[in-house]
């Protein structure tokens, strides 16, 4: 045999068997490794109870370790709690950082399209080597369940938040969805692609490529057409819902309940009261389990104060008093496809060694997805997060896949990674962050301590104390948020340090 024959049909079966030992994990964990060469590092399986307890490496990154994390991940994941808690916490002192009120993008309109971005690209490594479908499967099931009944849990109404010392809620008007339950129908379903619809062939070329993962791409074309076809062929009636009289311009002078009527009759509306979006989320979920607090409410014809909250002014239309559900049942279809673009990122780094191919390769879909989304808003599909439009989704994805590229470089390429240790430790431990901060757990917690009245506890004083040093209520408040991150950057690390991860 020819010295070249020998020595390629050599490397061929070596890759063989290096690829055979990567090992099959929890989807959101960090068991993923990557070398300083950029291949996935194999490394002996664990156990069935190693891999449902999310067991995985703690062995730090530098340039000679051969099992090198994939850092850049847990800082993106990181960082997007980060965010969560500053827009959540800082944007009603900044409304310009806050959810936009329906059309356009603001900084807290990237946090959710970032989360399902990442839990796809984390599904690509957990199920590279699957050695049981149906095993696999009902892990998913059984993970996108418990995932989904913490989400009702945290944001169904049970946990009332800061400056609220009561809990517990009425059944027949606790929230069904919200951003967790999201997370569970895109992780579910991309997931599900990843164990059944993924051919066995190596992927030794582009074509070999799109041929391995073509189903997931008819998956998602199938996801957007029935989405667009619902959004702009379903017809939308007149619709009532009630409301409690508060004497505001749209209540009767009695107390009580009073029914509203939206007048639509139409269809293929994007306005917030006469949406597909909306109609099946009534129809499906009911008037009463949906958002009470939509951010619809802070347009200028539903707040004097527009962009922010506030009181109605005259005549304001009907709907400015309905709810809506900004993480719904028709949207999530659209959020679904960003799991699944977040996955083909993963599957390049899976699939392609080099560093600066995989960044071109990222480089070059994201900016692709980023001209699509621009191009659709020109055709006439704003941007919409609580209707979760096409143009929204392909420029927020886009948007992540180049924030991607830039701390990959960073933080894998590169290792400069202290400077976003904080970050790093919150993406290791970002469930419990994201409960206890993000969804005001912990603070709301605190403020059960208080001196005579609720309104004098810790959390209030001390934010009372930055807004007093710098004679400013909002830039007060914006030093406190920051804060906020870094006291619970600590606290990851801590967990860190002692080996403790909360996880589902």
């Amino acid at each position: 045999m020819p010295r070249k024959k020998a020595v390629k049909l050599l490397e061929l079966r070596i890759g063989k068997k290096m690829s055979s030992m990567v090992a099959i994990t929890e989807p959101d964990e960090r068991c993923p490794l990557l070398h300083n060469s950029g291949e996935i590092t194999p490394f002996p399986s664990p156990s069935p109870d190693d891999q449902h307890a999310g067991s995985y490496s703690t062995t730090h990154s530098n340039s000679t370790d051969p099992k090198q994390r994939l850092v850049s991940l847990d800082v993106f994941r990181g960082l997007t709690v980060a965010l969560m808690i500053l827009v959540d916490d800082a944007g009603g002192a900044f409304p310009s950082i806050n959810h936009s009120p329906w059309f356009g993008v603001t900084l807290a309109d990237f946090a959710m399209p970032f989360f399902l971005f990442i839990v796809g690209i984390s599904v690509s490594f957990v199920f590279k080597k699957v050695s049981s479908k149906p095993a696999a499967t009902k892990k998913v099931v059984l993970r996108s369940i418990k995932l989904f009944l913490v989400g009702v849990i945290l944001q169904g109404g049970y946990f009332h938040g800061r400056d609220d010392l009561t809990y517990g809620v009425d059944i027949d008007h606790i929230r069904w969805m919200g951003v967790l339950q999201r997370i569970s129908i895109g992780y579910l379903l991309s997931a599900l692609t990843e164990i059944w619809c993924v051919n066995n062939n190596e992927v030794n070329s582009a074509i070999a490529f799109g041929k391995k993962y073509y189903i997931q791409w008819v998956v998602v074309f199938s996801l957007g057409i029935l989405y667009t076809a619902l959004l702009y062929g379903l017809y939308v009636p007149d619709w009532d819902f009630e409301v409690v009289n508060e004497n505001s311009s749209l209540s009767a002078p009695n107390y009580g309940t009073v029914t509203q009527t939206v007048h639509c009759g139409v269809r293929g509306s994007l306005e917030p009261p006469c949406n597909a979006v909306g109609l099946i989320d009534r129809l499906v979920l009911g008037e009463s389990h949906l958002y009470q607090r939509p951010v619809y409410k802070r347009t200028e014809e539903c707040s004097i104060t527009s962009p922010d909250y506030g009181p109605l002014p005259p005549n304001a239309p009907a709907w400015c008093l309905a709810p809506f559900d900004p993480e719904g049942l028709l949207s999530s279809l659209m959020a679904a496809i960003t799991c699944f673009l977040g996955l083909q990122y993963g599957h390049i780094l899976v699939h392609y060694k080099g560093h600066m191919q995989r960044i071109i390769i990222w480089l070059a879909w994201s900016s692709s997805l980023l001209v699509l989304g621009y191009a659709i808003t020109v055709i006439g599909i704003p941007l919409s997060k609580p209707l979760y439009t096409l143009s929204y989704m392909c420029i927020t994805t886009g948007v992540a896949g180049i924030l991607l590229i830039a701390i990959f470089y960073t933080a894998d390429v590169i290792n400069i990674q202290k400077p976003m240790i904080l970050f790093q430790w919150m993406g290791m431990n970002a469930l419990i962050v994201y409960a206890l901060a993000a969804c005001d757990l912990f603070p709301a917690a605190l403020q059960g301590f208080y001196w005579r009245s609720p309104e004098n506890n810790l959390v209030n004083a001390t934010e009372l104390l930055f807004k007093t040093v710098l004679h400013s209520e909002k830039w007060g408040k914006l030093v406190f948020v920051l804060l906020e991150i870094i006291f619970w950057g600590l606290v990851a690390g801590f967990l860190h340090i002692k080996g403790i991860y909360i996880k589902l």
